[in-house]
């Protein structure tokens, strides 16, 4: 059944209260919380990538702070284990049984704060449950949840001693976006008002878990014109030609833009998405997904810079596609 417009005003009306609690913490940097919470709700993953003391950790904070669920933090450091994330079967001498504990990794919202330090084989821990909600232990598979979201945080500058996210953990990210400086007015706001006590501690809870699956459910039902998905198709196949690029973007980012420009549509109280939410969405939910030449990467190439001469050079829909 499709998002009646009653519908759509609700969504945008949560969405703007989840919006505005986050905000509280994170001040002057409505589009990052906004594409934060669009994340959420399209039951995907969010890679923050930004300087030190940008408010990494203090957005993924607030929002767990903002949905009534369990949240948890893993600190990575090149010492941790995938046991550590996932958990651990121990015997039991009292009852002669195995027991499971699990690991941090089950909660509603897991923040994984400087991935990039941790091994390859303990990022890899996370394909699984990013993938499929369910960690596999000892043969046995125990599902995390929902709602379930990882929000995992980088620092691209202090690289000694790093270990970069293979592509397929890239692939993994529903979204990758930036924070950057706040502007003057912003600093001068979190300046006056910072105190030694985190502002995202002090977050109630402005939505229940319960809520964000349904919202999640009810974005699905966003309507999408077939010229629209041919639109997000034309856009994906020119990722595969462009200049710059060794490898596209595959079937599964255009999946991901699909799932993220539903919820966006709703969060702006409309029922049906338009050509403008994929010019919007395309850089944060397709960029981290090519693959560059190592000469353009050498030269300073960024994907995001490819993905924006891509969306200027694919003509959008004027009119609806006749089936």
């Amino acid at each position: 059944m499709a998002m009646t417009i009653d519908q759509a005003h609700w969504f945008a009306d949560t969405f703007a209260s989840v919006v505005r609690n986050v905000e509280r913490a994170i001040m002057g940097k409505t589009e990052a919380v906004r594409l934060a919470v669009t994340c959420l709700l399209a039951e995907g993953h969010l890679l923050l990538e930004d300087y030190p003391g940008t408010g990494k950790t203090t957005l993924a904070r607030a929002l767990a702070q903002s949905v009534q669920g369990q949240s948890s933090r893993i600190q990575f450091t090149p010492d941790l284990l995938p046991s550590d994330v996932t958990g651990v079967t121990i015997y039991d001498q009292k009852t002669g049984d195995f027991e499971f504990h699990a690991g941090p990794i089950f909660a509603n919202i897991v923040l994984a704060d400087e991935i990039n330090r941790a091994s390859p084989k303990t990022q890899s821990a996370l394909l699984e449950v990013m993938e499929e909600s369910r960690v596999t232990v000892d043969g046995h598979p125990y599902p995390v949840g929902a709602p379930f979201m990882v929000i995992a945080t980088q620092n691209p500058i202090e690289q000694a001693g790093t270990y970069r996210l293979p592509e397929a953990q890239l692939d993994r990210f529903l979204m990758k976006t930036t924070l950057g400086y706040p502007d003057r007015d912003a600093t001068l706001r979190i300046l006056a008002t910072g105190g030694t006590r985190p502002r995202s501690a002090a977050l109630a809870a402005v939505i229940t878990t319960q809520a964000v699956t349904e919202m999640s459910q009810l974005a699905s039902s966003v309507h999408v014109e077939p010229a629209v998905f041919d639109y997000i198709a034309r856009v994906v196949e020119a990722t595969r030609v462009a200049d710059d690029v060794r490898l596209g973007v595959s079937v599964r980012g255009g999946l991901a833009l699909v799932r993220c420009t539903r919820v966006w549509a709703a969060s702006q109280g409309r029922h049906f998405v338009v050509p403008d939410d994929i010019k919007m969405l395309a850089v944060p939910c397709l960029a981290h997904r090519l693959i560059l030449d190592p000469e353009s990467e050498f030269n300073g190439v960024t994907g995001e810079q490819v993905m924006a001469r891509v969306i200027g050079s694919v003509q959008p829909p004027t009119e609806r596609a006749v089936s």
